[in-house]
């Protein structure tokens, strides 16, 4: 004997009962067959809210049978012919019309109980079960219909009444020795008490009517068919990488199920489970799928972690107080206090020192659990030695199962430090001693990226996806964009990352797209997209709540400096080309370096001193282990390189200025390239990066521009360094005559710092720096005598934006 249980989409047409059906005479071949049903799909819930419409004086509920009525109508006449659809509309109508009078009672008196409720719901699965039994023998099946309510016996607790199980069996098992159908239709969700008055066996009710009826008839397996094929890692509308389990224990199964999996209510499993009977998850739409098979003692796998699940909608009950420590009764007091009125417990940790106990419980149930704990410690709370119930709401359950996590070490490690890194914060954390379960409370806002974030340490260890928030596709903005559209299958294959840009924004325009941005159709996109601020820009990085996000600010913009700290608070990392925040006031600098840490978020500038050079990497690995800086010269301007580089007197000192800006080597304005401020920032980011307390105002800038070249706009800044051609002339012609070459050096010596043009004699580690390059040389406790040099190309769109893309791959990969 077989148990083959369809849910409500497997019956929600009469496409979808032909499927059914055609699944149901595949599996007759083997054994024997009883098909449980549920009401077509939908049809409970409105059938709930006729009767709810008809309480409260609403005749809308009219309606909602008109329209109920002529969905089975339509059906019956899709799957029936002749007379059996004549006498099958017949007994459709004859039992609308008793729901009908049912609801105009219910109507008449304004009142809805809980028995003449399970009432009204038995209808669902009976004028199912009633079609589809017809329409079995329409298809030539070998079937008969059984009613529920004379197999299954319970108590008289209307809306989620217990079963007698020994009365059940005994029942059963007249209907099995009687039976003379090959295929019995069985109405799910319903059944009866001891004096014929129709019960509801609560949520999940179709599935214990199978497991029950498999149970009593000792069968070979229970089907559940359903529209997914078997239990998940997690739930796929949460994780679109989320995959089927195979196989899997009946422990395992009830803890996901009991945290949130929907494809098993709890209760279904037991009757089954104590009996040891298979326990197959089947998906109607795709028979051919495996499933999930539930069964006492599955094959050993390797996976630690079977799964994933939540339960959402939750509130934490926190009772403490220093009067609690070493009295014994207050865990009893309270659970007794709680039950009293009904409120399940979903989860309790206590702490060793007694002086707390947690408890998590729905959230519907937080007021009424609070007022009757606040009553039954009244004396206490009033004597102060107690606290008052402090409930703390919005907050969800989310567990890892696994049998195979109590051999494994680390695991709950691996867990806090996943969900630390993403900046999910852990309000209580529950493990059984079993180990099959770790669960961890968290804000339900979390649920999603929580998920996601460990179905990806558990799951997915080869692959981890990275969300990107660009900020300024400008210059070096949509080079960095070119490179990680080239780079991206690269980077999945080679370093499993898979890099997703979900947001590019401008000043103008900000374009979204949460499962990642097209980068090859990005500028005609960005362009009619709609309007964003920055607070309106990092609030939507916020919000969107995405795992491994990293912003990437590809700008000069003071006012986008001034985003960073409030996206490191919610651990997001934070790329920066804008130099503003790290060479900002001290404490400010300071602030995003401690926030970085607090909150498991990098923030990284590499780029901010020398392009893609790694020069603040070098020093950073020169301090951290041990060594001390005394001492640094360095280039750090590739426009000034450049500059002087091609500066010979032969043309005029703007002519060749305006050349580095019209090959990208200078700022928008080059008065902060030529100026000496830039210089002055990298050098004094430097000098913090060396652990030097320092302020801008404490470098000394040796400028070598006239000061009319720094009023007015950037043609003005043309106009008079042509006006001034004699000057930049007279510095070039001193340094030839002495054998030398102008470089714009920036010194950071003693706890000192200058920037200044000066002239470098042969010999000496600046003296043949060509081009747009840069140079640092640092001189430390190891590097005393011989510096260590760092030099390259420190200047340009596609240098700076590969500088850029390895600090993102380095924020990815912490």
């Amino acid at each position: 004997m077989q148990v083959l249980k369809f849910g409500g989409t497997s019956v929600a047409s009469a496409e979808n009962i032909r499927k059914s059906l055609a699944i149901v005479a595949t599996a007759t071949f083997n054994s024997p067959v009883v098909m449980v049903v549920s009401a077509l799909g939908g049809t409970t819930d409105l059938l709930i809210g006729a009767g709810r419409a008809a309480a409260s004086g609403n005749e809308a509920y009219r309606d909602t049978l008109i329209h109920l009525a002529e969905r089975h109508r339509t059906a019956a006449q899709e799957l029936l012919a002749g007379a059996a659809q004549h006498e099958k509309l017949a007994a459709i109508a004859a039992q609308f019309a008793e729901i009908q009078t049912l609801c105009d009672g219910i109507f008449a008196l304004g009142e809805l109980s809980p028995r003449t409720l399970d009432r009204l719901m038995s209808y669902g699965e009976l004028l199912s079960s009633r079609l589809i039994a017809a329409a079995a023998k329409a298809q030539g099946l070998a079937a008969g219909w059984a009613d529920a309510r004379q197999l299954i016996r319970t108590n008289s607790r209307f809306g989620s009444a217990e079963v007698d199980m020994a009365t059940t069996t005994q029942q059963v098992a007249e209907l099995r020795d009687s039976a003379d159908h090959h295929v019995w239709v069985v109405p799910g969700f319903i059944g009866a008490d001891a004096h014929g008055v129709t019960t509801t066996l609560g949520r999940g009710g179709s599935d214990y009517t199978g497991a029950l009826l498999a149970a009593a008839l000792g069968a070979e397996v229970l089907e559940i068919w359903t529209d997914v094929s078997g239990m998940m890692t997690a739930d796929p509308r949460l994780v679109r990488s989320a995959r089927p389990i195979a196989r899997i224990s009946y422990q395992e199964a009830m803890e996901l199920s009991h945290f949130g999996a929907k494809v098993l209510y709890p209760p279904t499993i037991q009757p089954v489970m104590q009996r040891g009977i298979p326990l197959w998850i089947k998906n109607t739409f795709a028979p051919h799928d495996y499933g999930t098979l539930v069964e006492v003692e599955p094959p050993r796998t390797t996976a630690v972690v079977q799964g994933i699940s939540s339960i959402g909608n939750l509130a934490l009950l926190n009772l403490e107080g220093s009067g609690m420590v070493g009295v014994p009764g207050f865990s009893q007091r309270l659970f007794a206090a709680l039950a009293r009125e009904r409120i399940n417990v979903v989860l309790i940790t206590q702490s060793s020192s007694e002086h707390s106990i947690c408890v998590g419980v729905n959230e519907q149930d937080t007021t009424p659990a609070q007022a009757v704990v606040d009553e039954e410690f009244a004396t206490e709370i009033a004597a102060g030695r107690i606290e008052p119930l402090r409930p703390e709401r919005g907050l969800a359950i989310v567990a890892l199962v696994g049998e195979n996590m109590k051999d494994h070490p680390g695991i709950s490690g691996k867990l806090f430090g996943a969900l630390g890194q993403n900046g999910v914060n852990i309000r209580a954390i529950a493990q059984g001693a079993s180990e099959k379960n770790i669960s961890t409370v968290i804000r339900a806002a979390d649920v999603r990226k929580a998920i996601n974030v460990l179905h990806e340490a558990f799951f997915e260890a080869t692959v981890k996806q990275v969300n990107l928030f660009i900020l300024g596709p400008g210059n070096v903005g949509s080079k960095l964009l070119e490179q990680l559209a080239r780079q991206q299958a690269h980077l999945l294959e080679k370093l499993g990352l898979q890099v997703r840009v979900v947001a590019i924004a401008n000043s103008r325009h900000c374009l979204v797209n949460e499962n990642g941005l097209d980068l090859t159709a990005w500028p005609d996109e960005l362009a009619t997209a709609p309007a964003l601020s920055l607070d309106e820009f990092a609030r939507l990085i916020i919000d969107r709540n995405l795992r491994n996000s990293i912003f990437v600010d590809v700008t000069a913009n003071p006012a986008a400096a001034g985003i960073y700290a409030g996206l490191l608070e919610k651990s997001v990392a934070v790329v920066a080309c804008n130099k503003v925040a790290a060479s900002s006031a001290y404490a400010h600098y300071a602030r995003l370096k401690s926030l970085s840490k607090e909150f498991n978020a990098s923030y990284l500038f590499e780029t901010n001193v020398g392009a893609a050079l790694p020069i603040i990497g070098t020093l950073n690995d020169l301090t951290r282990s041990g060594d001390v800086v005394q001492r640094m010269e360095a280039v750090l301007s590739g426009t000034l390189n450049f500059v002087f580089n091609h500066y010979d007197g032969t043309r005029p000192f703007a002519e060749v200025v305006r050349q580095a800006q019209a090959e990208g080597y200078t700022e928008p304005d080059p008065r902060l390239d030529l100026s000496g401020s830039d210089v002055a920032r990298k050098i004094l980011i430097l000098a913090r990066e060396a652990g030097q307390v320092m302020e801008m105002s404490d470098i000394k800038i040796n400028g070598f521009l006239p000061p009319a070249c720094l009023e007015g706009d950037v043609e003005a800044f043309y106009t008079q360094m042509t006006a001034h051609e004699s000057q930049f002339r007279a510095l070039y012609d001193a340094a030839t005559t002495a054998g030398k070459r102008l470089k714009f050096v920036a010194r950071y010596a003693d706890g000192e710092a200058t920037v200044g043009l000066q002239q470098v004699a042969p010999g000496h580690d600046l003296y043949d720096l060509r081009g747009k390059d840069n140079v640092v040389l640092f001189y430390t406790d190891r590097y005393l005598d011989q510096p260590l040099v760092v030099k390259g190309a420190g200047a340009g769109a596609e240098v700076t934006a590969s500088g850029v893309f390895a600090d993102i791959i380095r924020a990815a990969r912490l």
